[in-house]
């Protein structure tokens, strides 16, 4: 009998290490960067992101919050926020499912916010061990309220594509692109970065995004470029 308690114990004990041991199915990272110049023109920027994934079995889950703030001789150039929200099913190795929800928020794009709801397929391209691609393509809704009062809504499609080199065994190159095109309007958004390992989970980040709107109220640029320097922390 103390045989028997003691053998049930040990595997009890081992069964809970095991389990301790596994993957956790949470994962994230945040990031934050700060350029300020001063002198003949004083300039500040203010750049922060924000990602956590949950997956499980077949699904991954993820929440993306960013925001972008830059001033120039003490007046604000430039105030952007982004939150989205993406589920993806995945049904075989390289297919899966998505549904997501994007909005945007940007004082000086002509477009006070912009709300997307779409759904769609996606595809593992490429997958090897120092480079990913994958594709995404799909439909749904957009409702769009312009810095002039008005409010548009429309069906759009979206298109997008994820793609990610590992160039050296502490250093990534990784280029996002994603479309959203309705008949009022067609958003681009293109991010550039470059990221390098600094110590344990710690990096540095330079990133170039590009934000495109293809009709915009009078008087305000169809396109928004930025350029920033992060530190990152992941978990």
């Amino acid at each position: 009998m103390q045989k028997i308690t003691v053998f049930a114990l040990c595997a009890l004990f081992a069964g809970g290490l095991a389990q301790a041991e596994e993957e956790s199915p949470w994962s994230g990272k945040a990031s934050l960067g700060y350029l300020a110049t001063s002198g003949n023109t004083e300039n500040s920027t203010l750049k922060s992101d924000f990602e956590i994934h949950y997956v499980k079995n077949k699904w991954e889950h993820s929440l993306t919050l960013k925001a972008i703030q830059a001033s120039e001789e003490n007046n604000t150039t430039a105030e952007a926020y982004d939150a989205g929200w993406k589920s993806e099913y995945n049904f075989s190795e390289t297919d899966f499912l998505f549904g997501r929800l994007d909005w945007r928020k940007d004082r000086f794009s002509g477009y006070d916010t912009q709300f997307s709801q779409t759904a769609g397929y996606g595809r593992r391209v490429l997958e090897t061990e120092r480079q990913e691609l994958n594709a995404e393509i799909g439909a749904g809704a957009k409702q769009s309220d312009l810095a002039d009062g008005t409010t548009v809504e429309e069906f759009i499609l979206r298109g997008g594509l994820n793609y990610r080199w590992v160039f050296s065994e502490n250093a990534e190159f990784t280029q996002d692109l994603s479309v959203e095109s309705g008949s009022d309007n067609t958003y681009l958004e293109s991010i550039s970065a470059v990221k390098a390992n600094l110590i344990g989970e710690v990096s540095l980040v330079a990133s170039f995004t590009v934000k495109n709107n293809s009709d915009v109220p009078a008087g305000n640029e169809k396109t928004d470029t930025f350029t920033a320097i992060s530190l990152e922390y992941a978990f």
